[in-house]
């Protein structure tokens, strides 16, 4: 009996001593950790500074085991991709799902008519939302290298875009802010099956999105004249 109280006591002791050592380990670690995203924020100084990552931000990331500041949030397609591939197609579905047509048969209401058309519409506001959250992700081209503008003279070649919204970043992000708060009050009807909102939901995020490429495409585009 007394052994065993023996063996439990040391065993006690030694689990005690591991963990002293192993937390000591821990500590000089971190330390060492913090000591390297210092030397490594450095080294990336540039690259940070393009992505519009703080020296603040890149340490607190670095320090919460990210590596780099962009390290867990690769960047891999430009806001033209990101354009074509989720957001112009959601917004297309957004605004062809509520509306009035015309034609030779006469005036006809469009509007989701079963369970699966109304869920279309709120899979369109989902994505809206997350690709207003993806446009704001620091890093990401305008548009992929070697893509040229389609309309030279009337918008900006990618390359000034990107350096446009880098100049511009809390107004670039604003715009974005604004077409994920659209993405939500659409999901939020979507879901109330609100016909009228959609409408009105809908003409508000084409002024977003025109008010955007206003300040970033096409910026030096002139005014229409106004008429008497």
């Amino acid at each position: 009996m007394r052994r065993l109280i023996a063996a439990i006591l040391r065993s006690a002791v030694l689990g005690g001593a591991l963990g002293v050592i192993a937390s000591s380990s821990f500590a000089i670690a971190q330390q060492k950790t913090a000591k390297a995203c210092v030397e490594g924020g450095q080294a990336d100084k540039t690259t940070n500074r393009a992505n519009g990552v703080t020296k603040k931000a890149y340490l607190a990331q670095c320090r919460a085991g990210s590596g780099k500041a962009t390290g867990d949030r690769q960047v891999y397609s430009s806001i033209k991709d990101l354009m074509e591939s989720v957001i112009d197609p959601s917004a297309d579905a957004l605004w062809g799902a509520v509306g009035t047509v015309m034609d030779k048969q006469g005036t006809q209401e469009l509007f989701p008519k079963t369970q699966e058309e109304w869920l279309k519409v709120r899979h369109a506001a989902v994505r809206i939302i997350e690709g207003g959250t993806l446009l704001m992700m620091p890093g990401r081209e305008a548009a992929p290298a070697g893509t040229k503008s389609e309309t030279p003279g009337v918008e900006l070649e990618p390359a000034e875009i990107t350096m446009l919204i880098r100049k511009k970043r809390k107004s670039f992000d604003a715009f974005a802010k604004a077409l994920r708060a659209l993405g939500l009050e659409a999901l939020r009807a979507a879901e109330a099956k609100d016909t009228g909102s959609l409408i009105e939901i809908g003409g508000r995020m084409e002024d977003v999105c025109e008010s955007c490429h206003k300040t970033f495409w096409y910026p030096q585009e002139k005014p229409a004249p106004a008429r008497n």
